[in-house]
């Protein structure tokens, strides 16, 4: 199976900027949608956002105009740019790959996910 792999995460203070990269170990991994959820300790998973190969985007509430999913399609690598951070974004993030139907759920950020990531911690102080 496709092995997602995650970085940039990291220790830091609230208000500023953190990005996420997550990159297949397959690099001929193709996918009409790619994604990232988020489970803070003690929380439920949570959708964070996603992005489509149309280049659709779809947000969480919490995280609407503050972050920003894209894709490098050359360089095969999904990226989750977190700005003005709150302490509430605390939580392992992990980034998911998948299609556009099948099997879904609130918390994943598209259906059919087919590869997983081993997430990576973000950590939002006051």
């Amino acid at each position: 199976a496709v092995q997602l792999v995650e970085s940039g995460g990291g220790s830091v203070q609230a208000g500023v900027s953190l990005r996420l990269s997550c990159v297949a170990s397959d690099v001929t991994y193709t996918h009409s949608c790619m994604g990232w959820f988020r489970q803070a300790p003690g929380t439920e998973r949570e959708m964070v956002a996603s992005i489509n190969s149309d280049g659709g985007t779809r947000y969480a509430d919490s995280v609407k105009g503050r972050f920003t999913v894209s894709k490098d399609n050359a360089e095969n690598t999904l990226y989750l740019q977190m700005n003005s951070l709150k302490s509430e974004d605390t939580a392992m993030y992990y980034c998911t790959g998948g299609g556009d139907m099948g099997y879904s759920s609130s918390w994943l950020p598209c259906a059919a996910v087919d590869a997983w990531g081993q997430g990576t911690m973000v950590t939002v102080f006051s």
